[in-house]
């Protein structure tokens, strides 16, 4: 970790070196200070002063966390219905449709997003500090750099077919899905163009419009891709371009949003020559943030993979995946109190709210740890039969009901690890966070789980343990980062970031 991003003693992380901040506006108080007086108001019992608290902040948090938990699920539904509608068109077509989604998609879909969730930090601390033109601004690098990694990625989308062979898929496998993959090219750089104005809506707390049009489209994907597969005969470059449509359609439609709504109005003050400067610094944080978010994903994608060399790797990779698909589903219930944690977080910070940004980090994370809980309890009573919505096989509903108190584990950690994670993106911890989950996941988790599967001969179990032993580790550690963490502090150094611009500002005007 890079000791200038040690402050006293507290994790911070420098964001970038030349901020500019907009003038003050006139626009009304965005981050209510209510919650912060309350929680300074002595002449209420301290019960009394956190029972008013926790109504105003549970109401704060399931504004953003639900939507956000619609969006997240209606995207990936989208993806899906792709892959379902490939699937009938027969082993061939679903095979190479996976691939495509779950192999090569998912890859650039981690980066950027990873990527975009530096708008987050920016965006949210500069909203709280009422900086409303900068939001705009970080919107429209932020979209520079992932349409410039999208140019790359576009490469190996080019090249998949020699690439999956490369790593063992067979030819006929590689030819369809290579087919598949061409048709989801336009699909990078609407990943690249969506990210951005998705953490830019969140940063100001507005997530209805976003589920609003990802319901909308999928009531127009679902008829289009079977118009285009099965009455056009296109096949999986039809199914896959449908695709690639919804994603841009989406993000044309919110982007008239932002040109259109009296709500952004104030943070969209149209296209601006500033996105072009401090573009390293903000590629460093970005890089970081990717490096966050894909080094927990690629991390069950190889715990995946080591299964497959397991003795009788058929029944360990399904059961596996059966689990690793339910930790999927109710990982999106995360996503939602991982976003609610970013955004309240940088919200309270660039305002200047230590205590509020205190409480909310309290409540959001016992409010996750809570439903994974209720999740966990829910899925312990359903162990011997949860498998079977996916397979009739009695084997593999043995198997799962042997791994499913290693799997509710995960759950109750994922209640507690994303919301962390949201907050480290609400602080800009990203970089200590990507350190953390080398060493927790690379260093710990997976040589934990080789050792546990083949030398002690524990297969599955020692697999799924090895990626408990990973999280808790990575749960704890944040968990004590966040325990010990200086608020005062830390809106300081958000008031540093918003602040480094004006003088910027300054600067440029008197050259002038």
């Amino acid at each position: 970790m890079d000791p200038r991003s040690t402050h006293d003693g507290q994790l911070t992380q420098p964001i970038l070196s030349d901020h500019r901040v907009a003038p003050e506006s006139p626009r009304g108080e965005v981050v209510s200070s209510e919650l912060e007086e309350i929680l300074c108001d002595t002449t209420l019992t301290p019960f009394r002063r956190y029972r008013k608290a926790l109504s105003l902040e549970l109401v704060s948090m399931f504004r953003l966390a639900g939507p956000t938990v619609i969006v997240y699920l209606l995207n990936n539904v989208t993806s899906v219905s792709t892959q379902i509608f490939c699937g009938h068109l027969g082993n061939l077509q679903l095979a190479a449709a996976t691939l495509g989604n779950n192999g090569v998609q998912i890859f650039a879909f981690g980066l950027l997003l990873g990527m975009g969730s530096a708008v987050e930090t920016l965006c949210g601390q500069a909203f709280g500090a009422r900086q409303f033109e900068m939001l705009g601004v970080y919107l429209q690098r932020s979209t520079i750099l992932l349409m410039l990694t999208a140019i790359p990625l576009m490469l190996i989308y080019i090249f998949s077919k020699p690439l999956l062979i490369l790593i063992g898929q067979s030819r006929e496998i590689s030819a369809a899905a290579s087919l598949f993959i061409f048709g989801l090219i336009p699909q990078i750089f609407a990943y690249a163009a969506n990210f951005p104005i998705q953490k830019f809506l969140q940063a100001q707390s507005i997530v209805n419009p976003s589920a609003y049009i990802a319901a909308g489209m999928l009531l127009v994907h679902i008829p289009l891709t079977y118009l285009v597969m099965y009455v056009w005969d296109w096949g999986l470059l039809g199914g896959a371009l449908v695709l690639s449509l919804s994603w841009w359609l989406i993000v044309i439609f919110q982007f008239v949003y932002i040109l259109k709504s009296e709500r952004t109005k104030e943070t969209w003050t149209g296209f601006s020559t500033q996105a072009f400067s401090g573009l390293w610094g903000f590629f460093k944080l970005s890089t970081a943030s990717a490096v966050m978010l894909c080094l927990e994903t690629w991390y069950f994608q190889i715990l995946i993979l080591i299964a497959g060399l397991l003795p009788n790797p058929a029944i360990a990779l399904d059961a596996l995946a059966v689990c690793s698909t339910i930790l999927g589903w109710v990982f999106m219930i995360s996503v939602g109190f991982n976003a609610a944690a970013s955004v309240r977080v940088s919200n309270e910070l660039g305002a200047g709210h230590p205590k509020s940004t205190s409480f909310a980090v309290v409540v959001v994370t016992s409010t996750s740890f809570i439903v994974a809980c209720i999740c966990g309890v829910i899925l312990l009573a359903t162990r011997h039969y949860i498998s079977y919505i996916f397979t009739e096989g009695e084997v593999v509903a043995n198997a799962v009901s042997e791994l499913t108190p290693l799997l509710v584990f995960s759950i109750v950690l994922n209640g507690i690890q994303p919301v962390l994670s949201g907050v480290a993106v609400g602080c800009g911890w990203q970089a200590f966070v990507a350190y953390v989950n080398i060493g927790c996941y690379y260093v710990v988790g997976v040589p934990l789980g080789v050792l546990l599967a083949f030398y002690f001969d524990f297969g599955a179990k020692g697999i799924w343990s090895g990626l408990v032993g990973g999280m808790a580790m990575q749960t704890m550690i944040l968990l004590w980062v966040t325990l010990r963490t200086d608020w005062n502090k830390e809106v300081k150094q958000a008031k540093i970031r918003v602040k480094q611009w004006q003088h910027k500002k300054e600067e440029t005007l008197l050259n002038n």
